[in-house]
């Protein structure tokens, strides 16, 4: 029988106002395995209250130092317990067993590195061009945090929000996926067992309009970070708005994978395939159209043809498998219906572009791996994001070429580039219009560095030291050390 949740609101489990579950699906065999609770506004209401109440509570008056050992010991049982968070995400979204245990594992640093960075934000004493006047910076938290994450990587992107946003002295109250909803449980499990105060750390699922419209809204969440499609920032980030409120928005992409002449093509080959083919290319910094230099164009395709055709689909729970089932029905249905459109545009499939069906494919909720030739930059298969295991190829000719190929699209996340040349390297470097560019390699993360894009791929930054102050007020303090009575009418500059 599926598992029935509830809602963890103050370190409780406790029942939706609503009365209502619905199904989550296992998107490899099609079943229900798990009973999600659907919150309301009301519930909105109580998560948020409990955040605020903790920000006056043990956890507002907690020295930094003390926040950040509570983050290490999180980290901690994000290691002890990887496997049960493992399998919570996998069997939510269908991604590699594997993958999804790598996430899990490398997720635990996150809370390391902010745990040891929570007390090492420092203010300024601000050198002064006035006499007598002592002025100085110091960080406040903002208050509670609303974070809004998407289905392909729960667990991966929540803690990229909510390390830094804890290490800062905040509150949260996250919002899964209704796809995804599981795994956020399982960890909201550690933070109680880890010793964090009640209402720190709160989960809500549902669905967007009722859970996410209010919480985004919400008079007393001035934060909210999201992470998702562009359609859905731009809605967040409209309400936002309406009431002042600070926003970051981690949002999709359609980035650029430039392979020049010069590169070492075995390994630039691999890359790509990582780039499009890993996570069933359902990942926002997918290299999801790839700029071939003109010499090497048929070779190199040859090359990813005979690697994508080794490529084994089925259960994601079995070691052997490298292509797990897309993560939703609606997902999959888009993903077809945009191989239709590239066929339809003129764009030539040389390998995959079916759906897998039968034995051994559990419901029938996957996608080939899908490559397209003879694209041309201005058709939807190259402008808009799929989301799935779909490769756009495009020929340039020189370095011009492509950095007008690169940059001309409306997002801004991500772009590769494989060259041998150092000069090449650095112009490409300066020249894309991207938040991360890879040279000769690709997908690479890290909590030491930050993480966002440009244009219609977001705004704000995840990861390093900048992703803290991104949770934090800055204040500017002046003491007056001036014992004259200055005249009244006169302000002095």
């Amino acid at each position: 029988m599926a598992q029935r949740y509830q809602l963890f609101i103050n370190n409780e489990w406790v029942d939706p106002l609503s009365g209502q579950w619905f199904d989550s699906l296992d998107p490899f065999s099609g079943e229900a395995w798990a009973q999600i609770p659907r919150a309301n506004k009301d519930d909105v209401e109580r998560a948020v209250e409990a955040a605020a109440a903790a920000m006056q509570g043990p956890w507002g008056k907690m020295s930094a130092t003390d926040r950040g050992l509570l983050l290490h010991k999180l980290g901690q049982l994000i290691e002890q317990h990887a496997e049960t968070l493992t399998l919570a995400e996998s069997r939510d979204n269908g991604k590699l067993k594997s993958e999804v245990g790598g996430q899990v594992r490398y997720m635990a640093k996150y809370f390391y590195y902010y745990g040891g960075l929570a007390d090492k934000v420092q203010g300024a004493v601000i050198p002064m061009d006035k006499p007598k006047v002592f002025n100085y910076t110091k960080y406040e938290p903002v208050g509670v945090v609303a974070t809004i994450t998407p289905w392909n990587s729960s667990l991966l992107l929540t803690a990229w929000k909510v390390a830094p946003a804890l290490a800062a002295g905040n509150t949260v109250v996250a919002k899964p996926s209704e796809h995804t909803s599981v795994s956020l449980f399982e960890l909201a499990r550690l933070f109680v067992e880890a010793g964090f105060p009640p209402g720190v750390f709160n989960v809500l699922t549902g669905f967007g309009h009722e859970v996410g419209e209010p919480l985004v809204t919400h008079p007393k969440v001035p934060r909210i970070a999201f992470t998702g499609g562009d359609e859905g920032g731009r809605k967040v980030n409209v309400l936002g708005a309406q009431h002042f409120k600070r926003v970051s928005l981690e949002l999709g992409g359609k980035s650029p994978h430039i392979i020049f002449d010069d590169a070492d093509l075995a390994r630039a080959a691999n890359g790509v395939i990582t780039g499009i083919f890993s996570a069933g290319g359902q990942t926002c910094m997918a290299g999801s159209r790839l700029l071939l230099q003109e010499s090497i164009h048929d070779e190199f395709v040859e090359r990813l043809v005979a690697i994508a055709s080794k490529a084994k689909l089925g259960d994601p729970t079995r070691s052997d498998v490298q292509v797990g089932p897309v993560a939703t029905r609606p997902q999959f249905e888009k993903i077809m219906d945009y191989i239709g459109i590239a066929k339809n545009e003129g764009a030539r499939c040389v390998f995959g572009g079916n759906a897998r069906t039968g034995e051994g494919f559990g419901c029938g909720q996957f996608v080939e791996p899908t490559i397209f030739v003879d694209v041309d930059n201005g058709m939807r298969i190259a402008q808009e994001e799929v989301f799935g295991p779909v490769l756009s190829i495009i020929r340039f000719k020189d370095e011009e070429d492509a950095i007008r190929i690169a940059n001309d699209i409306r997002f801004g996340l991500a772009a590769g580039v494989w060259t041998r040349s150092l000069h090449r390297a650095m112009l490409m470097s300066d020249k894309i219009k991207a938040g991360t560019v890879w040279v000769n390699n690709y997908r690479s993360t890290s909590f030491t560095t930050p993480f966002g894009g440009y244009k219609d791929s977001g705004m704000g930054r995840e990861g390093g030291m900048e992703a803290i102050k991104e949770y934090l007020e800055t204040k500017s303090v002046w003491i007056s050390t001036d014992l004259d009575m200055p005249d009244p009418f006169i302000r002095k500059y």
